[in-house]
């Protein structure tokens, strides 16, 4: 499939389409994502339009209608449909956040320990989450990495959170792979 250039309200819908149909995979309501979005309900049903034309998403009818994304709303958001995933903990303020699976760790300026960023994609809405919060992130299902740290920023449409890192361990040893 050729790549798609999605609007930013475009990929914050289907972001949160993909989210919601994955904690129930049935058919999610417009007013659902509405919801999720703060946005309304109309506004919802016209970008539904487009991004049924784009072959993003498909509508459902029916008193339990809604919409569901297609495979091509997964690779047009560069993410990964997994049928089993291997789930990594995340905890937001000392609280375990269910229905959230951490989906990628990148660090940035490991060199300078004081600098260091982890941006954390994640599997789930991060609406939730706010500047200063505490976060822990692990362990990995490998490597057993945790990490801890501060909410330093997030990208609602693509649900990702920068961490300040506060503390980052992994057990000394062989690796479990």
């Amino acid at each position: 499939m050729s790549s798609i250039e999605l609007t930013s309200s475009q990929k914050t819908i289907l972001t949160a389409l993909i989210n919601l149909y994955r904690d129930s995979e049935d058919a999610v309501k417009g007013e659902d994502i509405a919801a999720e979005v703060n946005r309304n309900p109309g506004t919802i049903r016209n970008q539904m339009q487009s991004l049924k034309a784009l072959q993003l998403v498909e509508g459902v009818p029916g008193p339990k209608g809604g919409y569901k994304p297609t495979a091509n709303a997964y690779e047009a958001l560069d993410v990964d449909k997994m049928d089993e995933p291997a789930f990594v903990p995340l905890f937001h303020n000392d609280e375990e956040v269910e229905g959230v699976n951490v989906d990628e760790i990148d660090l940035s300026s490991v060199h300078h320990p004081e600098l260091c960023r982890a941006e954390i994609h994640v599997q789930g809405s991060v609406r939730e989450f706010h500047e200063g919060d505490k976060i822990r992130v692990g362990p990995t299902p490998l490597s057993k990495l945790v990490i801890d740290g501060t909410l330093d920023g997030k990208d609602d449409t693509s649900n990702i959170l920068i961490l300040r890192i506060d503390d980052m361990q992994a057990p000394v040893g062989e690796p479990q792979h």
